[in-house]
């Protein structure tokens, strides 16, 4: 069972590692270039403009959906009538398809639609967000928020449920208000929650792929070419297989830097 796990775990692992070294065309013949495809890669415009929106892109999202996820789990902490029902509907999106979100959110980010229309109403005109170049990643950032917060809220809430009572009610003796009391109490307490999330959130980021894809295709003027698009545009686009696997190696090692600096930082503040 052990190495049926390994087999199916790590071999497409390595495989995409040699294929990273190689160039695969058509016919499935496989001829070995070394570094020529990250020699490529480090010339290659398209590439840094992918890695610039992915940063960007997870400056917006990741905050986000963290924020959103903390709030909500805050409203629905407490015991009341309906709460189960209110769990139940913030924690749908993350059930549901998003070719499927993905095209009523193109209604409401497209001229005329809500969003547009509620921001003409304010004074403040935008068309259309999804042939923005600038409102089209923020666009995309709430969509994959969307369908991320509702998990996000259940593992704070979680954690929230562990802060015990004695402590809040020792606050509110005090005349500790409510901010006083998220700040200096809650917020605490959440701060290993709040690392999990980051790194997830991060990963997940950077592997962005579907709600570009449904609703924006990259574009405008590649203003949403993240990293996970850019994987999927040169394998099954321009069939340069290599050199997608070179860039999804990277993204790899990226992802993993990433993830033990966040490591050794969170281990650092606990100490």
């Amino acid at each position: 069972m052990l190495a049926l796990f390994v087999a199916f775990r790590f071999t497409p692992f390595f495989g995409g590692v040699g294929l990273a070294f190689s160039n695969m065309d058509l016919g499935g013949a496989i001829n070995w270039v070394g570094l020529e495809n990250f020699r490529y890669m480090l010339g290659d415009q398209l590439f840094w403009k992918a890695l610039t929106v992915t940063l960007v892109y997870t400056v917006i999202a990741v905050p986000l959906v963290i924020a959103v996820s903390i709030g909500l789990a805050l409203l629905v902490r407490r015991a009341f009538a309906g709460v189960r029902f209110f769990r139940s509907v913030f924690f749908l999106p993350v059930i549901t398809s998003l070719v499927l979100a993905g095209v009523i959110f193109i209604w409401i980010f497209n001229d005329g639609g809500p969003v547009p229309s509620l921001m003409s109403a304010l004074g403040v005109p935008t068309g259309s967000w999804l042939t923005s170049s600038t409102l089209a990643l923020p666009a995309v950032a709430i969509v994959a928020a969307w369908g991320r917060f509702g998990f996000d809220m259940l593992v704070v809430l979680a954690r929230l449920n562990e802060i015990p009572r004695e402590l809040e009610e020792a606050a509110l003796v005090d005349g500790a208000g409510p901010w006083q009391r998220f700040r200096h109490l809650t917020l605490p307490q959440l701060r290993s929650v709040v690392y999990f999330l980051v790194v997830i959130e991060t990963i997940s980021s950077f592997q962005v792929f579907d709600a570009v894809y449904i609703m924006t295709g990259g574009g405008p003027v590649n203003s949403t070419y993240t990293m996970g698009y850019m994987l999927y545009d040169q394998a099954f686009k321009f069939f340069n297989f290599g050199y997608s696997a070179a860039v999804s190696m990277v993204l790899f090692v990226i992802v993993l830097v990433f993830t033990v600096v966040q490591r050794v930082a969170f281990g650092k503040e606990e100490t």
